[in-house]
């Protein structure tokens, strides 16, 4: 964070403008601690995902890789509250090139730690995938829940977002799609 002290101040002023008493036991450390969370959270703002495919391997698989159910907190940009949920991603290797499984959970994590839309991170992994391993197609779908849904506004608790992005092979083979969704599902 690029100035760290004014921002606590900057908390420590919130607190006071909603009539909290900053200087109260539970209340002193919030400025600190606050910050100190949004550094964890935003970790990644201006980072590029795709640098975390940084291994690569040969394999002789031509059929479509899936992990699925990689959990993921972010913040969304509109209200600065967290969403959360799990996103899976599959993918059709190309000229015998795929990577390492952990750099999918890696991508996801990279992804995941800025200020964002739901959408704009599925298609943020989506063509980190593509760049840097150029494979038949990648398929990304990710389920998330909005505190900004839940918490305020309309307060529909337990409601899930689906977002996903195909490319390649998956745009045309239905059938393919299928399989995946229907792993997804197990």
């Amino acid at each position: 964070m690029k100035n760290k002290e004014q921002s606590m101040l900057l908390i420590r002023q919130l607190l006071e403008n909603i009539g909290e008493d900053v200087s109260r036991a539970g209340l002193v450390d919030t400025p600190k601690r606050c910050i100190n969370m949004y550094e964890e959270l935003l970790s990644k703002t201006g980072v590029d995902p795709k640098d975390e495919i940084n291994t690569f391997f040969e394999s002789d698989n031509d059929e479509p890789i899936l992990v699925k159910d990689i959990q993921f907190y972010s913040l969304c940009e509109h209200h600065m509250i967290p969403f959360y949920g799990v996103c899976h991603i599959a993918y059709v290797p190309n000229n015998k090139k795929i990577t390492g499984l952990s750099k999918l959970a890696r991508l996801v994590e990279s992804a995941s730690r800025r200020l964002q839309i739901q959408e704009d991170m599925t298609m943020m992994i989506a063509s980190a995938l593509e760049e840097t391993l150029n494979p038949k197609g990648v398929y990304v779908l990710i389920e998330a829940e909005h505190m900004c849904m839940a918490m305020r506004g309309i307060k529909k608790i337990g409601t899930k977002t689906v977002t996903s992005k195909k490319t390649g092979i998956f745009l045309k083979d239905i059938d393919l799609v299928r399989d995946i969704e229907y792993k997804i599902k197990l």
